[in-house]
């Protein structure tokens, strides 16, 4: 919970600006709504009791002008507390996002996407809330504070009343809260874990009827939701009594003052103006009484939503930082092929040549020695799926091996910032998503490169085969191509990144064998004298390689050109032409 309060007062502290002009204005408007039944009592005893018109319509202006007050500053107070709140959990989601895409990993361990965007998005809104909380709760303890003052001017025994008993009523609340915090962190839990259901079955709908697994899918969503919602009406439940309690004892407390001022007015201490302004000053604190009873409400939930927050904020990197970096020119001289000398701190000079070592590399049972030469084709067969996965997470440093190392151009990954090891190696996974908008901006390549990835790719095949070419809409997770048409514009997007290292997973599965063929020749084309290792099954791109990696077992079985493994080894025929 320590991070959770950590993340409350940097929600607050970062909007201190807009919560310091919303608390004002609303102190004011508080204060003109106690300075309402004061004038109207002043009224009756100054102005209605004598019969004086000309006293009566002065006041009467006084008590206008008042009520433009109270709109003026009710106006800018909230929009100054609705600026804090939103800024607040802008601020909170990008905080959220740049740390799920820091390049070193770790916050998605254990949550499904789902689960990270609600957290992002309704623990983020519940978090920026408490600047509106807190702006209301500072105008309402001012207005309970002036309209105890004045019920002392009017009555000593109302006053101290007031004062000795809003704290005890703000005390109830905050415990009779703890309920509601617990079992808000509870339906937040539970709504975000259905989220992340919810995505990973729509994500994969064409799999599940495939396979006919729509009613386990079915019944798997029902299960995780009926929960979700179990909770969430724990939480109404907790909510709800939390709210009649606080207004229960509110509304015994106005009562209260109300029978003692009566006392007072017949006893004769006070006027019937007094009395009026009194009964008026105990039904206007019903107002800031239920907004600290709101107030609780809204703090339970933040603390709840904050603490989640501060979860993922404070996830373990994947992977350590590095201590260089990559020497690169940028912009045109980049593109170029220009060069510039390497900085001190394991810098990897530019251009990297594209040379992979790794040396007893241990990881999730597989062990490797493997050396890939710049420039050079691999290709790399797994019998065991699990170890291609394993191979790619490493070579991307999504992990780091238990032991071993691996080297870029004779510098070890650990000594390299992920976020620069990337700007030299490309890992496009089996999987990779496309984007919503066209195939040229999912490609995002200059016109000069374009043409020629769409070709090597195969794209141009299916940008022929829509009205609008390149240009064609595509819609999110690009569902409105085929699963080839997506591989093939998946696999466009990798060349055009043009880096000095590219890793592809199984990029023609989905196409047939004349275009794979097609592919397999635009690949070695485009990628020549370029490191590029595919991971792979498919006999028509292992052709294209240099040379071939068989791992069987977790380790490096054989190596050799893909024609003479097929004729000596009968694990990789197996393995590939099956």
């Amino acid at each position: 919970m320590g991070g959770g309060r950590e993340v409350l007062w940097r929600a607050v502290r970062g909007q201190r600006r807009d919560v310091l002009v919303g608390s004002l204005l609303g102190a004011g408007h508080q204060a003109g709504e106690v300075a309402v039944p004061v004038l109207i009592g002043v009224v009756i005893d100054q102005a209605v009791a004598s019969g004086d018109l000309t006293a009566l319509l002065g006041w009467l202006a006084a008590l206008a002008a008042v009520y433009v007050g109270l709109s003026i500053s009710f106006r800018y107070g909230a929009r100054a507390g609705e600026r804090a709140a939103e800024q607040a959990g802008h601020e909170l989601r990008l905080e959220l996002v740049r740390r799920v895409l820091d390049p070193r990993g770790g916050a998605e361990q254990g949550r499904l996407p789902g689960a990270l965007t609600t957290i992002a998005t309704e623990d983020a809104k519940r978090v920026g809330a408490v600047n509106m909380a807190a702006i209301m709760g500072i105008g309402a303890l001012f207005g309970v504070l002036v309209g105890a003052v004045v019920l002392l001017r009017i009555s000593l025994p109302l006053g101290l009343l007031v004062l000795l008993g809003t704290p005890l009523l703000l005390l109830a609340g905050h415990l009779l809260s703890k309920p509601l915090e617990r079992r808000s962190e509870a339906e937040q839990e539970r709504a975000a874990h259905a989220s992340g259901v919810a995505a990973d079955l729509v994500t994969g709908l064409r799999v599940l009827k495939g396979i006919g697994a729509e009613s386990a899918a079915v019944a798997r969503y029902q299960r995780t939701s009926r929960e979700s919602l179990v909770a969430t009406l724990r939480a109404a439940r907790a909510e709800a009594w939390q709210y009649g309690m606080v207004l229960a004892l509110t509304g015994g407390f106005i009562a209260i003052v109300a029978l003692i001022g009566g006392r007072l007015a017949l006893q004769g201490d006070i006027s019937l103006g007094e009395l009026v302004s009194a009964v008026g000053l105990a039904l206007f604190l019903i107002g800031p009484l239920e907004v600290f009873s709101w107030v609780n409400a809204e703090l339970a939930q933040g603390r709840a939503s904050a603490a989640r927050i501060a979860d993922v904020l404070a996830m373990p990197p994947a992977v350590a930082a590095g201590g260089g970096g990559l020497s690169h020119p940028t912009g045109d001289e980049s593109r170029a092929g220009g060069s510039t000398p390497p900085h001190p701190g394991g810098a990897l000079p530019y251009p990297v040549r594209g040379e992979l070592r790794l040396r007893g590399v241990c990881c999730d049972g597989l062990t490797l020695d493997l050396d890939v030469s710049p420039g050079e084709i691999l290709g790399v067969v797994a019998t065991d799926p699990a170890h291609a996965i394993t191979l790619l997470r490493c070579l991307g440093r999504q992990t780091d091996p238990d032991a071993g190392v691996i080297e870029i151009d004779g510098l070890p990954y650990t000594d390299v910032d992920p976020a620069d090891l990337r700007l030299a190696i490309l890992i496009a996974e089996h999987d990779a998503d496309l984007f919503e908008g066209t195939l040229r901006t999912n490609v995002r390549a200059e016109e000069s490169v374009l043409e020629r990835v769409l070709v090597a790719a195969g794209v141009d095949e299916v940008a022929r085969g829509l009205p609008l070419g390149v240009d064609a809409p595509v819609i999110e997770r690009g569902r409105s191509l085929s699963g080839g048409q997506r591989q093939r514009v998946a696999l466009a997007r990798a060349l055009a990144a043009d880096r000095a290292v590219l890793v592809l997973h199984d990029p023609t599965t989905a196409v047939d064998t004349v275009t794979e063929a097609r592919i397999a020749g635009g690949l070695r084309e485009v990628r020549q004298g370029r490191t590029t290792i595919v991971v792979t099954t498919s006999p028509a791109l292992l052709a294209i390689t240099d040379r071939v990696v068989l791992l069987d077992g977790g380790r490096v079985a054989d190596a050799a050109p893909h024609t003479e493994l097929v004729r000596r080894n009968a694990v990789y025929r197996a393995a590939v032409l099956a």
